[in-house]
């Protein structure tokens, strides 16, 4: 599963400090003949982008924090990868400020990477982790509680009439989702305490996350 999130299924820039800018990966090539890694490599990219570019289709992102090499190989050949998304009818999103990239569907082209369809809980839960990041600081850790969050979306488990046992299991199903797309980090502090990637910020787009929460008020609405 992919990041993306189908909402109709209900749900260069600051240079990072820790990298050292490139010249052009296509000049480095003219210089040195190319980067041939076997017999019949026939590419121009350095190693450490193509590598990049490999883990950002297939996603769900790259992150200086989980990746930090591939993470230098995206600011120092940005251009470059930038323009062989292109080429994939894929654009590259790069946000400086949170290190984070990831790729999206090019607007008005055939699909290339799939959304995620996602149940309505995992949606609930979605929404609720990127409300909590951006009550936050943009530069500030944002770590949640397990039991918390569970009990915060125990309203959408009663709205589809779920007793606590299968409420339970559909929310922990939905939690090792995010956890293992990388939306949730454990800490290490707590068993249950995660941090919450700051992807969930640039994702989608505030249109589409209005629609989702409207929708959800009206279900809301209609079982009170």
């Amino acid at each position: 599963m992919r990041t993306y999130v189908d909402e109709s299924e209900a749900f260069g820039g600051i240079e990072d400090p820790g990298a050292r800018p490139s010249e052009d990966a296509a000049a480095e090539n003219d210089r040195d003949g190319g980067h041939r890694y076997w017999a019949t490599d026939t590419g121009v990219l350095p190693l450490d982008t193509r590598r990049a570019l490999v883990k950002l289709v297939q996603g769900p992102y790259v992150s200086a924090e989980r990746q930090s090499e591939l993470w230098r190989a995206v600011v120092n050949d940005e251009r470059v990868l930038a323009s062989r998304l292109s080429d994939m009818l894929l654009e590259l999103v790069v946000d400086h400020d949170a290190r984070i990239a990831f790729v999206r569907n090019a607007p008005d082209q055939p699909t290339v990477v799939r959304a995620a369809n996602l149940s309505f809980l995992e949606t609930a839960l979605v929404l609720h982790l990127r409300g909590e990041l951006l009550r936050s600081d943009r530069n500030e850790r944002v770590v949640v509680g397990k039991e918390d969050v569970k009990e915060s979306l125990r309203v959408y488990g009663d709205a589809q009439n779920l007793d606590d046992t299968l409420f339970a299991k559909r929310f922990n199903a939905a939690w090792s989702t995010m956890d293992t797309n990388g939306l949730l980090t454990k800490t290490g502090t707590a068993e249950d305490r995660f941090e919450i990637s700051p992807v969930l910020r640039i994702l989608f787009d505030s249109d589409e996350v209005r629609a989702v929460k409207a929708e959800f008020a009206r279900m809301l609405e209609e079982e009170s």
